[in-house]
């Protein structure tokens, strides 16, 4: 099904599995691309500073490799229209550096939006409310097939930290399993530990912290897990932004995950 700013690729009927991918794509509607103060060649050259390069595709590999084929989730546009993983209200810690649900400055800092910019309201009505709605529906209809989910959050990271972050002096290891302390049990975050080793050392909850779940389910329902996949970019992509050999790896470890997360008790 395609949403109007996401997409749910259907799986099997009895899966639990829903792989939420939500920095990949890079696309911005001409009306809120009016808004941005960047040039042309500035936007292109922050997309390719914080987005998620490739985690659609290395998503929908891994789904593909399952016997039991997860559901995903996918944001089809760029997370500079609207971020759908952030708290849209003052609970949000990224506020302080202008990375809220709607960012007003970039990754290094500068205004992305102007200082007096009025339309955060609009976008969170056009884009990110509805985005929530349909996963959490997602959520309520997975949950009810399957009596279980878990969330599986696909996003990688770059190797050089960004100016404009709160995250500043930690460690980059080559796979981040962000948790929750409600969301995430002990069976799950081993099962994690246990499939990313292949790619190199896995560190949790650095540099990144936490994982995705819809807020009608956040700290209520753990029967909803989650945990994220922070897979640092340079071990599957090459300066260009292409996949190189390690790719393969990364795929069949999330597809190992998937498998595993399918049989969790």
């Amino acid at each position: 099904m395609l949403g109007y700013n996401f997409e749910i690729v259907e799986g099997s009927p009895d899966s639990r599995v829903i792989l939420h991918v939500p920095h990949s794509a890079t696309f911005i509607p001409p009306n809120v691309r009016a808004d941005i103060l960047l040039t042309d060649s500035q936007l292109q050259s922050e997309l390719d500073s914080v987005t998620d390069t490739k985690t659609e595709e290395i998503a929908r590999r891994a789904a593909a490799l399952s016997e039991v084929r997860p559901w995903l989730f996918i944001n089809k546009y760029s997370r500079l229209v609207i971020d759908p993983e952030r708290f849209p209200d003052d609970r949000e810690i990224m506020n302080k550096v202008g990375l809220g649900a709607v960012y007003r400055k970039t990754s290094s800092g500068e205004d992305l939006r102007s200082p007096d910019f009025a339309g955060e309201k609009e976008l969170l009505d056009s884009y990110f409310h509805p985005y929530a709605k349909a996963i959490t529906d997602l959520v309520s209809q997975r949950l009810n097939s399957a009596g279980k989910v878990v969330i599986l959050d696909i996003h990688s990271y770059r190797p050089e930290q960004h100016v404009n972050a709160v995250n500043h002096g930690q460690k980059r290891p080559a796979m981040c399993i962000g948790t929750d302390s409600f969301h995430t049990s002990k069976e799950l975050k081993n099962l994690g530990i246990q499939c990313f080793a292949p790619i190199g050392d896995v560190y949790e909850n650095e540099p990144y912290a936490g994982t995705y779940v819809p807020l009608k389910y956040y700290g209520v329902d753990t029967f909803v897990q989650a945990m994220m996949m922070e897979t640092r970019a340079d071990t599957f992509l090459d300066e260009k932004l292409e996949f190189h050999a390690g790719s393969k790896t990364v795929i069949d470890c999330l597809s190992s995950l998937i498998v595993g997360a399918q049989l969790l008790k």
